[in-house]
């Protein structure tokens, strides 16, 4: 029996990164032996268990063979007989296929068969084998490694690999589940921009997220979007809501808040009248068809439809202001409120120009929220019952109090 540490544990060490996460490989074992020294399965596909102490995974050594569409389409082999080199052949790119043996203390204990060290000198993301193209899946994680690994370029070859896949359909067949898993994890990724970019250079980006594949080439007006290009304009909030280390919330709800725009008829462009309905419509097709997690569909939706209203409250009146804060649930929501207004800023500084810009709508909404918190709603619901009135009535009364309490706040010197 011979363990290796193989795969991003490997690459993170020799890139200087930080090794947060360990797999093992075991090689020449059965899952008899495993059990035998205190290892627990966990394994559904194939044989990994748990370490009796670490709670590491470590694997057997194994290959696959294709046997059907989608990532799902394989027969997994596992047997004492299988090499390193061979489990090392089934990995999706180079740097990931890289082994260390378990003392890790010399050079010799590096088994790279397939020059992963290389690439990563070069800052290259290349595929192993053409057994690549068997897992459609892979086409995903080289777009998220590539937001990852920002001066990371993908080569020529893995590039027209996936554009084959592409062609040949293996994409149409991915579970929802899983494209959202690695989507989700590309948005998390230090340059979000760069996963669209990929998959939109080999063609995924239409099959998956034709909603978002149409942006590019639409027009906006240049007084407002110096970048003028829909698209271009996306991938500047993206890569603003890392900066601003938004959560997965507020991420895809700036990678939805422009949908719309995608379907503004050519002769009224470059404006984009009433877009926001629109977004928040397909956002729901998007969202369904990903199985998107409630709050994520949740916060983008408001955001769709409000991120207008928001970028212009400056000039709303108190009664305005209220009604905005009511549409947007923030006074039951506060917390998804701010992250609301965290999406509307990332909108309004991923424009050319307007990086470093103030965004002073965001702690302005918050202030206004909290003179709205300030009115006790069980005092007036008290007088009004007092008074014989109820329902809808009271539900004037509080509206009206917190109107007047935005007004006054408004009034206030220390106003933003």
């Amino acid at each position: 029996m011979q363990i290796y540490m193989v795969g991003g544990a490997v690459r993170d060490k020799l890139l200087g990164r930080p090794v947060n996460d360990r797999d093992w490989v075991v090689v020449g074992a059965t899952p008899e032996q495993m059990l035998a020294l205190g290892y627990l399965p966990v394994g559904r596909d194939f044989p990994v268990f748990l370490h009796p102490e670490t709670r590491e995974e470590y694997a057997l050594a194994r290959t696959e063979r294709k046997s059907g569409r989608g990532y799902r389409g394989f027969v997994v082999h596992s047997a004492p007989d299988v090499t390193l080199e061979e489990d090392l052949s089934r990995r999706d790119l180079t740097i990931n296929a890289i082994a260390e043996s378990v003392d890790g203390t010399s050079a010799e204990g590096v088994f790279d068969p397939y020059s992963g060290a290389q690439d990563i000198e070069a800052r290259v993301l290349r595929h192993v084998t053409d057994a690549f193209r068997e897992d459609p899946v892979r086409i995903l994680r080289v777009a998220r490694f590539a937001a990852r690994f920002t001066d990371f370029s993908v080569a020529p070859e893995t590039m027209q690999l996936m554009r084959e896949m592409v062609e040949h359909g293996e994409v149409d067949h991915l579970v929802p589940e899983r494209v959202w898993q690695e989507l989700a994890r590309g948005l998390m990724e230090e340059q979000p921009s760069r996963m669209l970019e990929v998959l939109r250079e080999c063609g995924a980006l239409q099959v998956l997220l034709p909603e978002v594949a149409r942006l590019w080439g639409v027009p906006q007006r240049a007084d407002y979007h110096p970048e003028v290009d829909t698209g271009v304009h996306l991938m500047m909030v993206l890569d603003m809501a890392a900066r601003l280390s938004a959560p997965l919330t507020v991420r895809f709800a700036c990678l939805a808040h422009d949908l719309g725009k995608g379907t503004t008829p050519a002769d009224v462009l470059p404006r984009h009248i009433d877009h926001e309905t629109r977004s928040a419509e397909l956002l729901k097709d998007v969202a369904e068809r990903l199985r998107v997690p409630v709050d994520c569909r949740e916060t983008a939706d408001v955001v769709a439809r409000e991120h207008g209203h928001i970028h212009r409250s400056t000039e709303l009146s108190p009664a305005a202001l209220v009604r905005l804060l009511e549409r947007c649930d923030a006074i039951r929501k506060p917390a998804r409120f701010a992250e609301i207004l965290l999406a509307c800023e990332c909108d309004a500084r991923g424009r050319l120009g307007f990086e470093e810009s103030a965004y002073p709508q965001r702690p302005r909404l918050l202030a206004v929220l909290g003179a709205v918190q300030s009115v006790v709603t069980r005092e007036i619901a008290a007088q009004a019952a007092a008074k014989g009135q109820s329902g809808p009535q009271v539900g004037a009364l509080i509206h009206q109090a917190r109107v007047e309490a935005v007004a006054q706040w408004l009034k206030a010197p220390t106003a933003l």
